[in-house]
């Protein structure tokens, strides 16, 4: 069994694929590279097979989304650690060795490269900068990045140190607790379900780590801008999916009506700033949640053995928009 498979999830990417995946194969000498096809319409899979013949192909029958695809896919590798990589990233040499090195500790469960912009690579990345936190009612940011105020790396957070939750954009997982806690949850289809996933190796004890001795460029928004509506549905929709799932029974009657105010706040400001799809899209998402209550609390984890550490016991949204906090620096935690 190969210790390292690195797994890149890919629909309709052949010009990434033709841009990225040389970089891969190059950099990753010691692991297994595989391509997870959702289905794609372009000929990206006849891309693969032709020019990268040592690449493996796992073809998936339809668009399961990432959350699914990443599941029908990871059944049929067999590695000792996956490392989940979008098809938009760069990668670096030697970039894989700093990873696998953290997990000599048995307790270290998942770990993250620093992640820096392919457009600005003196700034960090969108998406898992130096490591994702959340704070008490929910809300994820990184080291690096608070909403959309993203820093400068000037090397400022080149620390190895636990993290809360590690990026699916670039994570490396134990395979054997990535199928043990149940993997993704297809529910979530994209976005915030590695936070749910590192939710759960939290609280069974794991360690999720940034080791920014490796370190890859992150084009990001690739397969879905930020600016698009359906991704703020999707980013309101999971929030609230996310703590419902993971929160305590009491916490979720104190904390919830105040996480549903301010994203109701959050939806005021897009409608004001002349977004109204965007302020639809996060009525329709408290909509669903509102309307599959039940089923989301059916599916709370009984993994609740470890008390869980690194989340911010202040109010991010406080902090950044009334404080003015703008850098993981400037927050105490």
């Amino acid at each position: 069994m190969n210790r390292i498979a690195v797994v890149i999830l890919n629909y309709n990417g052949k010009e990434l694929l033709e841009q990225f995946l040389p970089g891969v194969i190059r950099h990753s000498q010691e692991a297994r590279i595989i391509v997870a096809d959702n289905n794609s319409s372009d000929d990206s899979v006849s891309f693969v097979k032709s020019n990268h013949q040592h690449v493996e192909v796992i073809s998936i029958p339809k668009n399961l989304g990432f959350c699914g695809g990443y599941n029908f896919a990871l059944k049929q590798v067999q590695a000792e650690f996956y490392v989940l990589l979008n098809s938009d990233v760069e990668v670096t040499e030697g970039w894989l060795s700093p990873l696998l090195a953290a997990f000599d500790d048995n307790k270290v469960g998942a770990a993250q490269p620093k992640i820096l912009s392919y457009r600005e690579k003196q700034k960090f990345e969108y998406a898992g900068a130096a490591g994702g936190f959340i704070d008490f009612l929910g809300y994820p940011f990184c080291r690096g990045r608070v909403f959309n105020s993203i820093e400068e790396d000037h090397h400022q957070y080149d620390d190895t140190r636990n993290v809360f939750w590690a990026t699916g954009a670039c994570i490396m997982i134990r395979s054997q607790l990535f199928h043990s806690l149940g993997a993704f949850d297809e529910t979530f289809f994209a976005h915030m379900e590695e936070i749910d996933l590192c939710w759960r190796l939290n609280r069974s004890g794991f360690k999720v780590l940034c080791i920014p001795g490796s370190h890859v460029y992150h084009v990001g928004g690739a397969t879905l801008d930020k600016s698009n509506p359906r991704k703020t549905y999707y980013n309101f929709r999971n929030g609230l999916m996310l703590v419902i799932k993971n929160w305590s029974p009491l916490q979720i009657l104190t904390r919830l009506p105040i996480r549903v105010l301010l994203d109701w706040v959050a939806a005021l400001k897009f409608l004001l700033e002349g977004h109204p799809k965007d302020f639809i899209a996060v009525w329709k998402a408290h909509l669903y949640v509102l309307f599959n209550f039940l089923s989301i609390a059916n599916r709370r984890s009984s993994t609740m053995l470890y008390r869980v550490d690194n989340v911010y016991q202040n109010s991010i949204v406080f902090d950044h928009y009334l404080r003015r906090k703008r850098k993981f620096s400037e927050l105490k935690f």
